[in-house]
């Protein structure tokens, strides 16, 4: 029996890949034993195995970019997940490793190399992160979702596959009526998703309830705002009486297929791993890069739209004064919408899960 590690995690923009990736290689592989390695307190410790894969984690965490004594704990856990990715290597005997980014990549991947076992990696970004940086060297293969890579990773590593999402997001298409139904909305009218995730988006939410009372005089539209988990509590009380009847307002959303079927429109934030679902979806998208990211990365996602006329950028800064306003003229503007859906299409990669699983399997086959 063939056997693969797949390591990375920290955010869903990472383990929703990972995953995507890891049953891909169970389609075409049935054969195979997959075994996670993320980092322990992170969210891939519980959704991991959720999908029914063993998980091992490492105690391992990121540098504070401020000289900070907690950065002398850093790196005496770098030390300890070095130690444990040693041991996991050396009981699980992996014949190939795939690093998705996140901080449980970085020890896992350089002993791996160490040891000669290659290594495959799986950058979402438009610009690479740390982690696959210092590996890329030593990988075996590097599978990119954006063009113009090759500032980061040698040009003959790298492959171009796109982003794996989410399966069950591809019915989304053909799910309109089922997704009016499950929200309790009007299909006559224009629906708006607003997101900032499952924990939310401080500044879409300011901007939304900026603009609430503008947008409860458009007569003919309505909006799915989900404001995160994190919020939720906070906003009720804010605006209690003061809900628009044309705004469902929730923490999260259940059936995210079913709200993308739903919307005309959709605004959030610019991690790859929406991007790659939008484009697959073909939605006009008002992407509102978030701030508090590695390298700016997500203001670089969104730009490689808006070079493209497949995406309008608001800036976070500026997303408070603006949002309402740019959400109106794409709302009254049918032509740009449409245009914005066209492009955004054109950027789709369907399959990358599979495509990557290939290129791992070619690997172990070799």
């Amino acid at each position: 029996m063939k056997k693969v590690i797949i390591s990375g995690g920290g955010t869903g923009g990472h383990i929703f890949p990972a995953l995507s990736i890891a049953n891909a290689l169970k389609r075409l592989n049935k054969d195979i034993e997959i075994l996670f390695v993320g980092a322990e307190g992170k969210m891939e410790m519980e959704k991991v195995p959720e999908a029914g894969y063993k998980i091992v984690g490492l105690p391992v965490r990121g540098l504070q970019r401020k000289l900070t004594l907690n950065n002398l704990k850093v790196l005496w856990n770098l030390w300890r997940s070095l130690k444990k990715a040693k041991r996991v290597v050396r009981e699980f005997k992996p014949d190939v490793v795939v690093g998705v980014g996140g901080y449980a990549s970085g020890p896992i991947g350089k002993v791996a190399t160490n040891a000669g076992i290659p290594l495959v990696l799986q950058e979402q970004n438009s610009y690479a992160g740390v982690t696959n940086k210092l590996l890329a060297k030593k990988a075996a293969k590097i599978c990119v979702a954006y063009e113009g890579m090759e500032r980061f990773f040698p040009k003959e590593k790298i492959i171009f596959t796109g982003n794996p999402v989410r399966k069950d997001l591809l019915n989304a298409v053909n799910e309109r009526a089922e997704g009016i139904a499950f929200y309790g909305l009007d299909a006559n009218k224009k629906t708006v998703l607003v997101t900032g995730g499952s924990l939310g988006a401080g500044s879409i939410n300011k901007a939304m309830v900026r603009w609430l009372e503008k947008i409860a005089g458009w007569k003919d539209v309505q909006v799915i705002w989900q404001c995160g988990s994190y919020y939720h509590k906070e906003l009720e009380e804010q605006l209690k009486g003061r809900m628009p009847e044309n705004v469902k307002f929730m923490p999260f959303l259940k059936r995210m297929d079913l709200a993308y079927a739903c919307a005309d429109l959709v605004v959030a934030r610019a991690g790859a791993g929406t991007i790659s679902e939008l484009c697959l979806l073909g939605k006009a998208v008002v992407l509102v890069p978030s701030p508090n990211v590695a390298e700016d990365h997500q203001t670089k996602n969104a730009m490689a739209l808006v070079n493209k006329q497949a995406a309008v950028m608001v800036k976070d800064a500026e997303v408070v004064e603006r949002l309402g306003e740019v959400m109106e003229r794409l709302l009254q503007d049918d032509g740009e919408r449409k245009s914005l859906s066209e492009h955004i299409l054109t950027l789709a990669m369907k399959d990358s899960d599979e495509v990557i699983a290939r290129e791992i399997l070619k690997i172990i086959e070799n």
